[in-house]
């Protein structure tokens, strides 16, 4: 009883907290959490509705231009290094992207070395005649570029996608939900954690490969899956930006954040080279990305700013908890994980966040559901085929070519710093010269325009000349040139996921990025299955073959984005009229509190 006292009382205190700075009177029992969740229409959400629930109120200043959180009201008076912004994560994340590019190259070929090793061994027991040559960890170990060695990495890596794959599928929707009720940071800390403990299964199976079966890598794989992987590491970490940011500059926002990535996948093998160099010892490039991911951890917790309000946090754990009345209300933080990790694995509608992408509620039409449908089709494609590529390619440059470290990182970082070119200098640049300067007045939803339209399509052609180069060129520096001309295709994704946002109320974009990160997740198992498949079966054969079939999905992506149609977008009908300093009326609709 005295705990349902004291979390009634912190719920109504932070509900007073944020009507004083919407100024706007409000109920103090936790019903008015729930009000505000629920809606006008009396209508209770669930998995399928947005993360943040609808806003009843939006400042006139909100899409502003402006890389400061846009819900500035609910951080007032709060100091200055407790406010959050997106400059505060992207530090630590664009470390945690360095050590994952130091560490891609390497960890293949690590892996390939064990699983030769462990190949030869069951060879020389099989055939007692068999002379084995020693293999080296980590080393350019000319007996495993055979083609059968080539299958068995192949499909040992296929394992490991998979495991992590399907696992994060399931996870990835809940942390989502988790991450509106206990916050962004703390999510991001969890999927962080099985990064940690999967990174120490490897070093501990590459340090002890006479011990330690190379299987023992898959069990890291489970943990990697369990705790959502880098797919729920990146879509929390969109969210994060996306309460820190206004409508207009998310596909900017976005940019960023796939330049540090591809910046960390550049200039990691260069660093992790020069890492293995000076030591002597490639593990010593996974015991820095371990310590990396040890640093993104600590400051998620101890650093970063949450990015959602207390008072939002609260409104989505009391709307769980009052709607369950047989379960009673979690108060104490044990209790609360406890409450939530049985949550977790008990809702199993797998594919409700998807309904977001076919929505049915007033204000939409039959050709808003087919843009969200068809983008969010283009988009999977892409990710997918980039999971589904990233392997093939190291591995066929390598057996094709004979590459070892120096030119697969050579490789890598080309493309990828042609790819950050591309997100952090050209596509800025064209926006602003196609769009003009930006804005500082307010934005309405108005869906894509030709202009998103154009950079997308332009972008997935630029991808299928690249892959059609892959496919027909037969020398190591051609490949590298193919490998550039795809990279300009890297302005597509940011453009495809802020066009995505653009089609709905500002409170549902959480919601479309949730049900991107499911479309991520199960990507991630399709097509290192299927892709990764048909190379093991065609290396030995015509080893062009997977990028043949690369080359026609993209061009399946094109076609769907002709589909799209411009200036299609949600008119919501539950947008507030709101007053600026002078008075006058935005001219939205207005929706009641209270009967």
């Amino acid at each position: 009883m005295e705990n349902n006292e004291a979390f009634e009382a912190e719920v109504e205190a932070e509900t007073l907290n944020l009507a004083r700075h919407q100024q706007r009177p409000v109920s103090t029992a936790p019903d008015a959490f729930l009000a505000t969740s629920v809606g006008a229409s009396g209508r209770e959400h669930g998995e399928n509705d947005p993360l943040l629930g609808h806003r009843k109120v939006r400042s006139s200043d909100d899409d502003s231009q402006s890389s400061t959180c846009s819900s500035d009201k609910d951080f007032e008076g709060v100091p200055w290094y407790r406010t959050p912004s997106i400059w505060w994560l992207l530090p630590s994340f664009a470390l945690f992207t360095m050590a994952f590019g130091a560490t891609i190259v390497l960890k293949i070929n690590v892996i390939l070395s064990l699983v030769c090793r462990q190949y030869y061994c069951e060879r020389a027991i099989d055939d007692p005649t068999f002379h084995m040559l020693p293999v080296m960890t980590g080393a350019d170990n000319p007996q495993c570029q055979t083609p059968e060695v080539q299958s068995a990495v192949t499909k040992f890596m296929l394992y490991g996608s998979l495991i992590s794959g399907i696992l994060s599928a399931i996870v990835s929707p809940k942390l989502g939900k988790l991450s509106d009720q206990y916050g962004r940071t703390k999510v991001i800390a969890y999927t962080t954690c099985g990064m940690i403990m999967c990174e120490t299964a490897f070093i501990l199976v590459a340090t002890y490969p006479d011990m330690l079966s190379v299987n023992w890598i898959l069990v890291g794989f489970v943990f990697d899956g369990l705790g959502g992987s880098f797919i729920a590491a990146m879509a929390v970490s969109y969210a994060y930006a996306a309460d820190c940011t206004p409508v207009g500059r998310r596909n900017v926002i976005f940019g960023w954040y796939q330049g540090c990535l591809f910046g960390g996948i550049a200039l990691g093998p260069i660093f992790g080279g020069t890492v293995v160099k000076a030591t002597g010892n490639i593990l010593s490039v996974f015991y820095f990305a371990l310590a990396a991911h040890f640093i993104f951890f600590s400051s998620l917790l101890l650093v970063v700013p949450e990015s959602l309000p207390k008072a939002r946090q609260l409104a989505a754990r009391a709307k769980a908890d009052f709607h369950r009345p047989e379960e009673g209300v979690s108060h104490t933080s044990f209790q609360q994980i406890t409450t939530a990790v049985k949550r977790l694995f008990r809702e199993t509608n797998f594919f409700a966040p998807l309904a977001i992408l076919w929505p049915t509620e007033p204000g939409t039409n039959p050709a808003l559901r087919r843009n969200l449908f068809f983008l969010a089709a283009v988009d999977t494609t892409m990710f997918g085929v980039a999971m589904g590529a990233m392997t093939v390619i190291l591995l066929y440059s390598e057996y094709s070519f004979g590459w070892g470290n120096f030119e697969t990182n050579v490789f890598l970082t080309v493309v990828n710093t042609c790819r950050v070119t591309v997100l952090l200098v050209v596509l800025p640049l064209l926006t602003r010269l196609l769009r003009g300067p930006p804005s500082k007045d307010r934005q309405k939803a108005s869906g894509c325009d030709q202009i998103d339209l154009g950079i997308i399509r332009f972008g997935i052609l630029f991808d299928i000349l690249g892959y059609v180069g892959y496919t027909t060129v037969r020398t190591g520096e051609l490949f590298i040139v193919s490998g550039a001309l795809a990279s300009l295709g890297g302005m597509v994704s940011p453009t495809l996921q802020s066009a995505l946002t653009k089609h709905v109320p500002p409170d549902r974009t959480g919601q479309v990025l949730g049900a991107l990160g499911l479309l991520h997740a199960a990507a991630r198992v399709v097509s290192p299955l299927i892709f990764n498949l048909i190379y093991a079966e065609t290396v030995g054969k015509f080893a062009q073959t997977v990028f043949v079939c690369l080359a026609a999905t993209f061009g399946l992506a094109f076609v769907f984005a002709w589909c799209v149609k411009p200036n299609v977008y949600w008119e919501d009908p539950y947008e507030e009229t709101v007053q600026d300093s002078n008075g006058q009326s935005d001219g939205a609709l207005e929706r009641q509190d209270d009967d």
